[in-house]
């Protein structure tokens, strides 16, 4: 269950260029749409006129983020449509919430590069559904990334993404499944990713449930992210509770 067509803004600290993209083939279609990319600032207090501003601290290789301040350090990618999704850091949680359907939204940590790195996030989906929450490891905006969603309808899906031309993407299947692991919306759960050497491990709840040889693909290295979509109902919102990045 993915995006056929992906448009999106994508910005690394202050860079934003405009993306279109194309999946094969998944089962669920996708609307059409002309959509000229926004910034969504990332804040507990919206402001008229939002800009990002500078990190007072260098920005950490290992971390857990508990959302307790506005996401200066990561940059945000929406995809999918021209309706901009409501993102807020809210009583410590990351809120994504969609009130459009087939929405794609991407929260990128830009600060820093990783070649072997595990990624740990716990989540809850609080309304709506079909919907999905997922992770990213070893994006390059040159070479492509690996993408792990969980869905509520207790599947899976490893997916490695890659760059056509300037601003458009082809997103292939790598692996996908299901779990009585992952939790019904509502319940707190956690996922994780693990890229170490050219072996991908998937996790729910401390507990692996594949690792797949991705060594064919050829990514090295890159950035590491959250993930949420929206399908074909609506309104989906996804509270993330906190995430870590550590050394796998």
């Amino acid at each position: 269950m993915k995006k056929l067509l992906f448009i999106g803004c994508l910005i690394l600290i202050t860079a934003c260029q405009t993306a279109t993209a194309a999946q094969t083939p998944v089962p669920l279609p996708s609307p059409t749409a002309t959509f000229l990319p926004t910034l969504i600032p990332v804040t507990d207090t919206p402001a008229p006129t939002p800009t990002l501003q500078p990190s007072p601290t260098p920005f950490p290789r290992f971390f857990t983020n508990e959302f307790d301040s506005p996401l200066i350090d990561w940059a945000i990618l929406q995809a999918g449509n021209d309706f901009v999704p409501n993102i807020k850091t809210e009583n410590s949680s990351l809120i994504l919430q969609m009130d459009s359907p087939y929405s794609w939204t991407y929260a990128v940590y830009g600060a820093q590069t990783y070649a072997n790195v595990r990624i740990d996030a716990q989540f809850e989906n609080r309304a709506g559904g079909p919907s999905s929450v997922g992770l990213l490891c070893r994006y390059s905006e040159a070479n492509g990334w690996f993408e792990y969603n969980v869905f509520t309808d207790g599947t899976y899906n490893l997916l490695y993404g890659s760059w056509l031309s300037v601003g458009i993407a082809d997103y292939l299947p790598i692996t996908d499944g299901s779990s009585n692991l992952i939790q019904p919306g509502g319940a707190h759960q956690q996922i994780g990713l693990l890229c170490s050497e050219t072996t991908v491990t998937l996790l729910i709840n401390e507990t692996i449930i594949r690792s797949v040889d991705v060594a064919r693909y050829e990514l090295t290295e890159g950035n590491v992210g959250i993930t949420a979509s929206s399908y074909e109902n609506t309104p989906i919102t996804a509270a993330i509770n906190w995430v870590t990045v550590r050394e796998p």
